[in-house]
């Protein structure tokens, strides 16, 4: 008789919580990764929502002032 094969031994990975810094598993048992808690999750859910991590826009010449370049 043939024993089933047993599934393969994930090791568990640690990595740094991305809000606040403390260690997190990262696994599919936590459902927050990458983050360490539901807090965490949506805190940083809320400052994405509210583009506290929008990236600014390139300035623009004013249109009114001479051509300026720096050598």
């Amino acid at each position: 008789m043939t024993q089933p094969a047993s599934p393969p031994v994930i090791p568990e990975k640690w990595v740094i919580c991305p809000r606040c810094g403390g260690q997190s598993l990262y696994a599919t048992s936590n459902a927050f990764r990458p983050f360490c808690s539901e807090r965490c999750k949506k805190i940083d859910f809320g400052a994405w929502a509210s583009e506290q991590f929008a990236m600014p826009l390139p300035i623009e010449p004013d249109p009114g002032s001479p051509d300026v370049t720096l050598q």
